[in-house]
């Protein structure tokens, strides 16, 4: 896992000190080693921080060039298929090292930027082609890994945080303020929005082509979810899934360092320990818990461990652990609300103090239907009742202001927003706040899957893997995927939802592949997120004490009545949300 910046100026020439001061920015990301590329014409820069796992060499080093010294690259990432690329292109071209980095520029020789489709993996990368005078910005499928950018003034800044692209100092600092209205909405910035003016970031499953002559760009979405109402049998569906999970969890363990694993004692985590025992492997895994929580996961870790003999380490995280989101507003340089941003650090940190990367379990709820408002929406909309027909037939369910709700945390409409907002930012209040889910509906899907798809490019893809890239990347720990494989994805949703999804079992589809290998305790375990008590998040006097002399009130962005009223209701999860933004200004606005 890496981190990448780049520049392109067309009036003056790019600064050493430019580019490096940003690469610096991103040392967390890769702490093993830094370097920089400077086109001849000195219009152009790369740079690159490297966490290295394959191919441990200088020889692998970035920004890495091909033979030619036509292409040159800077990525981040890992490509889980490298091997069968580069058996195939081989005969097309003379590796000099044994690293995936360079397959992405021998596919590039033979395919062009269609490259991008053999790629299995999570990355974001930027490659330049100075003979063709473009340069590519590619993001993956699944928007595993981030990529940033602006182009204004005859400049191009791209980085993998918002943190390095700001330390260019090319790139004014001004708030979006339709996106500070959309945070508290969606809890996290919608893409291809940040909160900055001016900056973007790159949707998943998209590339920007950009002419380096004068920053003209396309945007191209490269990968569409196809979906399909195939019928299986049961077996078969089972067999499949076990089949492609396994080559993936082959895949993701590639290294030539140790892979560990998270380890919550829920489904997803087991089934990967559980498959790299089987591939024998001896993984060392890392749970947390909480103190007073009666289901604390890492008694359900401890039990998995046990059972299949594997090491793992325990961090216990009590009510002081919240005092790190201080911190975290350094960690999330955009600001996000979700409530297990501390326990996903601590449990980084822990893993951080044994291995340099870990498989984690993020997909499966999306992809098997897991989630309670996936099945819940599920039994809304198939009910057998003739009354519940009747009402839907004449008053449809939304799923849009259905899946609002189910994610809102603290819901906040076009009112609920002008309460809260100074008037001076009443005009940013958009007509439709729900505009990102609307943008992510696909009315043909059945029910259950269009609820699925919500979940892939909204819930998961803009605030569950922000959250672990980040707080994981603060470590410099990387966090495999092994669910993410799209070829995984792509199986499942071809199918009748009714054949992988069944309502009376927890993720069936994987329930099934686990539950011969796994204890009962575990098997039987209801569904459980990864927060923590309630009890921690919700105590008034600290959020008194932590809202005090608040910013966004004395600069005239909420109203201090609001905030008194909250303060004086029984707890809201709006709250938080307010808290989150506030550390964030005070950190990066002020």
């Amino acid at each position: 896992m890496c981190g990448i910046t780049g520049i392109i100026k067309l009036d003056g020439d790019t600064s050493p000190d430019v580019i490096l001061k940003m690469n610096n920015s991103l040392i967390h990301r890769g702490p093993d080693c830094g370097n920089f590329y400077i086109s001849e014409n000195k219009k152009i820069a790369l740079g690159h921080r490297r966490l290295s796992f394959l191919d441990l060499s200088d020889d692998a080093s970035q920004p890495m060039r091909d033979i030619s010294r036509r292409l040159t690259l800077v990525f981040n990432g890992e490509i889980y298929n490298y091997l069968e690329l580069k058996e195939e292109l081989q005969l097309y071209y003379d590796f000099k090292t044994k690293s995936d980095t360079e397959v992405i520029l021998a596919g590039y020789i033979k395919w062009g930027i269609d490259v991008v489709n053999k790629l299995k993996g999570m990355f974001a990368f930027t490659l330049l082609d100075e003979r063709e005078n473009r340069l590519f910005m590619v993001r993956d499928r699944f928007g595993i890994k981030p990529l940033y950018y602006s182009i204004c003034d005859d400049k191009l800044i791209f980085a993998s945080e918002l943190k390095a692209v700001l330390a260019s100092n090319e790139v004014p600092n001004e708030i979006d303020f339709s996106a500070f209205c959309d945070f508290f909405v969606y809890r996290y910035i919608p893409s291809p929005k940040t909160i900055w003016q001016n900056v973007k970031k790159l949707e998943p499953a998209h590339y920007i082509e950009i002419n380096t002559e004068n920053l003209t760009h396309k945007l191209t979405e490269y990968w569409r979810l196809k979906s399909g109402e195939n019928i299986r049998d049961e077996v078969e569906i089972i067999s499949k899934v076990n089949s492609i999970l396994s080559t993936s969890v082959c895949e993701h363990v590639r290294a030539d360092v140790p892979i560990g694993s998270f380890l919550s004692g829920g489904y997803d985590s087991s089934a990967l320990v559980l498959l790299m025992k089987k591939i024998k492997l001896n993984p060392e895994t890392f749970s947390i818990g909480f103190s007073n929580w009666e289901k604390s996961e890492d008694q359900y870790a401890t039990i998995v461990a046990r059972h299949l003999e594997v090491p793992n380490k325990v961090m216990v995280a009590d009510e002081k652990s919240l005092e790190l989101i201080d911190l975290l507003s350094q960690v999330y340089d955009e600001p996000l609300a979700d409530i297990s941003i501390v326990p996903t650090y601590l449990v980084s940190k822990l893993a951080k103090s044994s291995v340099k990367a870990v498989l984690s379990g993020e997909g499966a709820d999306e992809i098997f239907g897991g989630y309670s408002w996936q099945k819940d929406f599920f039994k809304l909309s198939t009910t057998s009742s003739f009354l519940k027909r009747i009402r839907n037939k004449f008053k449809p369910i939304d799923t849009v202001d259905f899946y609002a709700n189910a994610m809102a945390m603290g819901f906040f409409d076009s009112s609920e927003l002008k309460k809260m907002l100074h008037p001076n930012l009443h005009k940013y209040v958009p007509k439709d706040v729900h505009w990102f889910y609307r943008k992510h509906f696909k009315g043909e899907l059945s029910a259950l899957k269009s609820i699925q798809y919500l979940d892939m490019k909204c819930f998961m893809g803009e605030l569950v893997l922000t959250k672990v890239d980040r707080a994981s990347m603060a470590n410099s720990l990387e966090v495999r995927v092994p669910f993410l494989d799209h070829e995984l994805l792509e199986y499942i949703f071809d199918l009748k939802e009714t054949s992988y999804f069944k309502p009376e079992f927890t993720k069936f589809a994987l329930y099934k592949n686990i539950s011969q290998d796994l204890p009962i305790e575990i098997l039987n375990r209801q569904k459980q997120g990864f927060v923590g008590p309630d009890s921690y998040y919700m105590n008034i006097e600290w959020y008194k004490d932590q809202l005090k002399n608040c910013k966004l009130v004395e600069y005239k962005l909420i109203n201090q009545s609001y905030l008194d009223n909250l303060m004086n209701e029984t707890y809201t999860w709006k709250l938080w949300k307010i808290l989150i933004m506030e550390k964030w200004f005070k950190k990066w606005a002020l």
